[in-house]
């Protein structure tokens, strides 16, 4: 019905201002009209429909209209205002009675549109008190919407209170009840299954929760407090048989205790809950632990390292055994005794195929097992022993030592503190049997050997990060390095006070010393090139010059200077070539002798040179002498020397020539040596005779008759090429 009477009241309305707007145009006609009409009296801006004169601005108004132009017009003209003021109020008059007529005229629709008018304001009246209505209806429905809002988020606050008080009061009722399944699983199962260990971790939380909740005197925790102290200890109970009969089982004869280990590894929870809840059996488990296990490595490593020294070689170093030592001294004496002697002293210094104990696949290949080494009668040398030992030790120390760290749960100086518990028995055995062992050895390759093996496995556990067995290789390197100086230096000594008169008959070929110390200190440089040493090549400079003062001596006992040269050349061509075969070419000790066999092999030229054509060569060096200083005419009157030298030259060149090329290769072992030297000396040969030819083609030796026959120096070298032996 509201609608109805708003559609109405519209209609109405409508109808209304349309008869409004007709009013109101003829209205503005009028008006028009009449303004047309005023605009045609050009009145200016007098105003003559005002009452409201005021006195003082009586002059402002005569002097404004004075100014305007429509009266200096008439002033100019000489209008009479009084008759044009009646006249313009006439015509005013009669507007405005034309006016009163029209409006008269009209009264009729003047009515007509008041009382539309006035029905149109009822109208109005009546939207208005509707539209206050809802208004005030809107007014309500906001508050009340307001009112629901408050009461929206109070009860989202209640709610969330009661769900945050919910959650905490759900986990306090689930940790607080002690599952049926909980009970019969911890009671019944055995501590292998998995639903075991997994109830153990549910007891374990439970256990924790418990403590915190007595610690906050929750009163509900006494209702489950006895239960779970129960099953504690009935769980402690079965854990600790569990682990103590598998570390019993370590002790089983021929047992292969990594396998139990890795059983336990797989079940470490179990040492963290005693840990966590029962200390005194997590001590005694760890306790027994620790004996068990340093009893079984005591006794494994004490038996092996015994068995291992029975597969040793039976020919070992002793302290007559040294590089200056001749090889009978020790013949009478083991005349005496039925242990068989060393094959050669020589292999004491050799590396040969010991130095593969370094090689990678061998330094980390499998152990020996002495029993099998034992059925195929196969010895090794005391570093092999040592390799597998060690290499027993480090795999089993690392192994160790990680399932301490894991299964025990211990890290830093309490993980190697455990881990020496266990090994420190064992390491001590094996440190005092090696010290046992050293102070008795003088082979020095094998303890050198020794040395770097320990380097080689310090760098392995470093690289694994194994701490456990630094401060072993450290107490191993301190008994292995001053034995090793020690052999060295009675080395050095044994060389120094060699006496060369006790040495056997004197020969040109290498001495046998001279080779013992090549090969031991090419051995030496070889494997100190890893991890070199400075003490090391200390010790092997003072090696080389107490064995180049031996070459010195025995080279004095031979009588000729030419022997004497050959049996140094020989000496440092051999002591050169086995060094170049291991150590590197710019070793100090490669160059040292490369020096020394330069400097011989030289002199020894010029001494081969010399007994067939040393007249030749003194002549040619004194002549060059002479030309320097301006006075070669001093050797005019040597004209009979000169032709001399030339045919006797000419006659027997090819025969000395011939003759020192057999010399050579009965002389010099090395076949390569003795081909430089033979080339070297044929060169120095045709050097002599080149300058020979230039002092004669001088001036003053222009006319002798003997420059014609010296031979074509071309031809000397064609010639001298045939007498290169080519081997």
């Amino acid at each position: 019905m509201a609608d109805c009477v708003v559609a109405g009241a519209g209609s109405e309305a409508n109808t209304a201002a349309s008869m409004t707007q007709s009013a109101l145009a003829y209205l503005q006609d009028e008006v028009l009209t009449l303004s047309d009409y005023i605009t045609t009296l050009h009145l200016g801006e007098l105003d003559l429909t005002t009452d409201a004169w005021v006195l003082d601005e009586v002059d402002i108004h005569i002097q404004a209209n004075l100014e305007d132009d429509l009266v200096k017009e008439a002033l100019k003209t000489g209008v009479d205002l009084r008759h044009y003021s009646k006249q313009v109020e006439t015509e005013l008059q009669r507007i405005e009675q034309a006016s009163i007529k029209d409006y008269i005229k009209e009264s009729q629709n003047i009515a007509l549109l008041h009382n539309q008018i006035t029905a149109c304001d009822s109208i109005l009246e009546r939207m208005e008190g509707m539209l206050s209505g809802f208004q005030s209806d809107l007014s309500s429905i906001s508050s009340e919407i307001q009112t629901l809002q408050q009461q929206s988020v109070s009860m989202n606050v209640r709610l969330k209170n009661r769900q945050a008080v919910r959650s905490h009061l759900s986990q306090l009722v689930d940790e607080l009840v002690v599952p049926a399944a909980m009970i019969s699983t911890i009671l019944d199962s055995q501590v292998t299954d998995q639903e075991f260990v997994e109830q153990l971790h549910e007891l374990n939380n439970k256990i924790n929760f418990t403590k915190e909740l007595s610690f906050r005197e929750t009163l509900a925790c006494n209702d489950i407090q006895d239960i779970v102290d129960r099953l504690k200890i009935k769980a402690v109970s079965k854990i600790r048989e569990f682990i103590l009969q598998k570390i019993y089982s370590f002790r089983k004869p021929m047992t292969n205790y990594q396998i139990p280990q890795n059983t336990l590894l797989k079940y470490r929870f179990f040492y963290q809950f005693l840990l966590a809840n029962e200390r005194t059996v997590a001590k005694e488990i760890r306790d027994e632990y620790v004996d068990t296990m340093s009893k079984i490595y005591y006794s494994y490593f004490k038996s092996y390292s015994g068995r291992l020294l029975k597969v040793q070689y039976e020919e070992v170093a002793d302290k007559d055994d040294l590089m200056g030592v001749e090889d009978t001294a020790k013949k009478d004496i083991l005349l005496f005794f039925s242990k068989p002697s060393l094959k050669s002293r020589n292999t004491i210094f050799t590396l040969g195929q010991r130095g593969a104990v370094l090689s990678p696949a061998e330094l980390e290949g499998p152990i020996l097992i002495p029993h099998t080494a034992q059925r195929g009668d196969s010895r090794y040398p005391y570093e092999s022993l040592f390799r597998s030992q060690h290499y027993a030790l480090l795999d089993n120390g690392c192994r160790e030592f990680l399932f301490l760290s894991d299964f025990f749960m211990v890290t830093g100086n309490s993980g190697l503190d455990l881990f020496n518990s266990i090994m420190g028995k064992t390491l001590s055995m094996l440190l005092k049997s090696m010290a046992s062992y050293v102070s008795d050895c003088f082979d020095s390759i094998a303890v050198f050997l020794c040395i770097h093996v320990i380097l080689r496995f310090s760098a392995i556990t470093s690289k694994r990060n194994i701490p456990a067995l630094d401060k072993y290789w450290e107490a191993v390197l301190e008994l292995l390095w001053p034995r090793f100086e020690l052999i060295l230096e009675m080395n050095i000594h044994s060389i120094r006070n060699t006496d060369p008169h006790k040495l056997g008959v004197l020969d040109t070929r290498p001495h046998y010393i001279t080779r013992r110390y090549a090969e031991f200190s090419s051995a030496i440089v070889s494997i100190n090139q890893t991890f070199p040493n400075e003490r090391t090549h200390a010790l092997l400079g003072q090696l080389q010059v107490e064995v180049e003062n031996f070459v010195l001596k025995m080279a004095a006992e031979f009588p000729s200077r030419r022997d004497q040269l050959i049996f140094l050349i020989n000496n440092y061509d051999m002591m050169l070539s086995v060094l170049m075969e291991r150590a590197a070419d710019d070793s100090k000790e490669v160059e040292g002798f490369q020096q020394l066999l330069l400097a011989r092999t030289q002199e020894f030229i010029e001494e081969l040179l010399s007994p067939p054509f040393g007249g030749m060569i003194s002549f040619v060096k004194e002549a060059e002498g002479l030309m320097e200083r301006g006075q070669l005419e001093r050797l005019k009157n040597h004209e009979a020397r000169i032709t001399q030298l030339v045919r006797g030259f000419s006659s027997s060149w090819k025969h000395s020539v011939e003759a020192m090329s057999q010399e050579v290769m009965r002389s010099f072992t090395n076949f390569k040596n003795g081909t430089s030297i033979i080339q070297g000396a044929l060169t120095q040969l045709i050097q002599y005779y080149h300058g020979f030819h230039k002092v004669l083609n001088q001036p003053a030796f222009r006319s002798l008759a003997a420059r014609s026959e010296l031979i074509n120096l071309h031809h000397l070298m064609v010639e001298v090429k045939k007498h290169k032996p080519n081997f």
